[in-house]
């Protein structure tokens, strides 16, 4: 998985060239299924999550942001970042400029979140890594910024052990996979309904990285300007994005 990984990089350095802080979004299609990601590079793109604006109040669009910004940057790109309450509070830990609104959850539960494992997206000026949920609480990595989500998609190139090659669940979904460096993340959100074991199979296998997260299906959103893509219908938890 680590040569995949790296000709990932190969690839996505020959696409933007050497212009910094540009996020490439683009259209695929993998097995017969569309697709459209977003690939990051954290060290030159100013990648980070979005909740609440200064006043304690939620964001919940993509319009939202921009609409904050008091140096005028706008979004070149966010999605939907994990699981929220009917509140939007976040279901799990939730780590923003370093403030910690809500702990990292380590027990099985209902629903997609409690599906173990699961694990967290975390990200700092630099770096941006998925890291499986107990291998977080050991390793307690510094994290800017920091989101929980589940199930993990892939784990050390492998796949979530109870995901079904024959499942019948099909919704539109969206998750995150990044490289063992941490130097590139790439978000990807399915254009028609998948299961988990599609979803999964597209960043091991297409995409060739070794850890993924899901962030969530059905209510998967995608702001993508560069292609004229700004989603809409659902008001959002928490929210991953470039400021450009």
């Amino acid at each position: 998985m680590r040569r995949a990984g790296a000709s990932l990089l190969v690839l996505w350095l020959g696409i933007s060239g050497t212009t910094a802080g540009a996020v490439v979004c683009e259209d695929v299609t993998f097995e017969g299924q569309s697709w459209t990601t977003c690939t990051v590079a954290p060290a030159t793109e100013d990648l980070r999550l979005f909740h609440s604006d200064s006043t304690g109040g939620l964001y919940g669009s993509f319009s939202a942001i921009d609409g904050d910004q008091p140096d005028g940057r706008r979004l070149g790109f966010a999605m939907n970042a994990g699981m929220y309450h009917s509140d939007r509070s976040p279901v799990g830990l939730y780590v923003e400029d370093g403030e910690q609104t809500m702990r990292l959850v380590t027990n099985p539960g209902p629903g997609n979140f409690g599906l173990l494992p699961n694990g967290v997206l975390c990200l700092t000026d630099t770096h941006a890594r998925v890291i499986e949920t107990l291998r977080f609480e050991a390793e307690k990595p510094e994290c800017r910024d920091a989101a929980q989500s589940g199930p993990m998609l892939v784990i050390d190139g492998a796949l979530h052990p109870r995901f079904l090659t024959r499942s019948t669940s099909r919704y539109v979904r969206n998750g995150v996979g990044t490289t063992d460096a941490g130097d590139l993340a790439v978000f990807a959100i399915s254009n028609g309904p998948v299961t988990f074991h599609e979803i999964g199979r597209f960043f091991r296998d297409h995409l060739g990285l070794p850890q993924a997260l899901y962030f969530d299906g059905n209510v998967s959103r995608l702001h993508a300007p560069a292609l004229g893509r700004s989603d809409a219908g659902f008001v959002l938890g928490p929210i991953v994005g470039v400021l450009e």
